[in-house]
Parts: structure tokens; C-alpha cells; sequence
């Protein structure tokens, strides 16, 4: 079976082990795959995680609010899984959808994959340690919507890894500084786990940043205007309030964009 067969399978599985282990299935035979199709992807109509979560609008995702009970505790692990299970199917689709590239683009990809896997992992056995699991919360399916309004290079790259997962970056800053305020030890597992997952999602964006800038290149745009005509295109109000600034510089962002999103950055 082709690269991009195998790719199909793994991204509509439900099953999450199985799912996994068809993954590394295809990491131990990557040298012997081609990555040149004719075919055309095709649009996947839900998310694989619609066959344990309920999926709802994010006005109605339970709010994080607190970290006193267990359950306060599951929802804002849950939220965080949320995330990292759709990173995973996220990451492997942009192998998925975009033929004929690169050998490079694959391996970046497939490297994101694998390590959305490791977080996945280590945020859900921090969740099943509050007697809870993934698929007990409704979560919202937009990261899922943007890929799927997101059917060439260049807007992917700008709407997935340039913007949800650089917010992510921001996101996940505000967390540490929340959990770093509660004398709890529970808390302090779930910052170092946030810590492995901050410093390695860094990378991430800038493979986003990398490829975004590549098509650019190859369409001959000027980067930053057309990133943010993009942004402008997909959503009203984009502008931001907080940005990990550091972290964002790291991620392959200029300080002309940092001072768009936000005028009084300072970088």
C-alpha cells in the first residue's frame, strides 16, 4: 500500500492504539516510500475523534475554571488532549493533502506527528490519573474546520501552524503561570509536562513558518502581507492581547508581524 493510502487509513482511525502502531508501521518503512501521487486527496467529512467525543459548538466546552476537584483538574486536561489528538491528525494530514513535494516536507511533518503522539500521551495519563478520559468532555471541532477550509499550501501553513498552533505558544504560557500560582503537586506535574510541550512546539511552528515562507517563494509573495491578508481573510478579529513573544521570535516570526498582531509588543 502508498504513502498516501496508509496516510488515509491512519488519519480516519478511531482506534488509538491502532492507530499509533500504523503510524510507527510507516516511520520503520519511510525510506521506502514515493511521495509523488496523481491522486486526489480527498476531504475527510469528520474528524476521527468524532466517534468518542461529542462534538459541540466551543461557546458550549465546559470552561476551565479552577483546579480544586478532580473534575476541574480533567477539564482543563481534557482541553489540552483535545488539542494534542488533533495536532496529531493536523500534522499527518498536511502530509496527506499536499503531493509532489519535497522529501523534507514529509520528514518535517511526520516529525510533528511523532512528537503530537509523545504529547498526547503524556497529557492523557495525566488525565487518567483524575479518574477521568479522553472523550468524558464535549470539545469543539475547529481546528478540525480549519483544515478543512484549508485545501492549499499556503493558507495551511499560514492557518495551522503560523496561527492556532502559535497561539498555542501563548496558550500554553498562560497556563504555567496560572498552575505556578497553586501549591498543589498535581499542578507542578502538569507544568512540566506544559514546559516539555512548549519548548517542543516551538520547532513545530517553525516548520510551519519554513514551509509557509517556502510557497511564498516558490509563488513569488511577499510574506508578511500575504500571511496577513490570509488572516484577515479567515477570521474578523484577529488581533491579539498576549503574545509569548520570545517564543514566537524562536518560531521563525518577525518582530514587524509580532507589532501587527499586537502594537505594543516589544522585540
Amino acid at each position: 500500500m502508498e504513502f498516501y493510502e496508509k496516510l488515509e487509513k491512519i488519519i480516519e482511525c478511531f482506534n488509538i492504539n491502532q492507530k499509533f502502531d500504523m503510524f510507527n508501521e510507516v516511520l520503520k518503512n519511510l525510506e521506502k516510500y514515493n511521495f509523488n501521487s496523481k491522486n486526489t486527496p480527498k476531504i475527510f467529512e469528520a474528524p476521527s475523534y468524532s466517534n468518542f467525543c461529542q462534538i459541540v459548538p466551543p461557546a458550549k466546552v465546559p470552561r476551565r475554571r479552577g483546579f480544586e476537584t478532580n473534575e476541574k483538574k480533567a477539564v482543563i486536561l481534557h482541553a489540552i488532549v483535545h488539542i494534542e489528538y488533533s495536532a496529531i491528525d493536523l500534522a499527518l494530514d498536511a502530509c496527506y493533502r499536499f503531493r509532489n513535494l519535497p522529501k523534507e516536507y514529509y520528514f518535517d511533518w511526520l516529525e510533528v506527528a511523532k512528537d503530537e503522539i509523545r504529547h498526547f500521551k503524556l497529557i492523557n495519563s495525566l488525565l487518567e490519573k483524575t479518574g477521568y478520559k479522553y472523550g468524558d468532555f464535549p470539545v469543539h471541532n475547529s481546528l478540525f474546520e480549519a483544515s478543512v477550509k484549508t485545501q492549499d499550501l499556503l493558507s495551511r501553513m499560514a492557518i495551522v501552524p503560523r496561527w492556532y498552533e502559535a497561539n498555542g505558544l501563548d496558550a500554553n504560557e498562560k497556563i504555567i503561570n496560572k498552575l505556578s500560582k497553586i501549591n498543589d503537586n498535581f499542578a507542578k506535574e502538569v507544568i512540566d509536562a506544559l514546559k516539555i510541550i512548549l519548548k517542543e512546539e516551538i520547532p513545530h511552528v517553525k516548520k510551519g513558518d519554513k514551509w509557509f515562507k517556502w510557497e511564498c517563494k516558490r509563488k513569488n509573495l511577499e510574506p508578511v502581507s500575504t500571511y496577513f491578508n490570509i488572516i484577515d481573510h479567515f477570521f474578523k478579529d484577529w488581533k491579539k492581547k498576549d503574545l509569548n513573544v520570545k517564543a514566537r521570535l524562536k518560531a521563525g516570526f518577525s518582530c514587524k508581524e509580532l507589532k501587527i498582531l499586537n502594537e505594543k509588543t516589544e522585540c
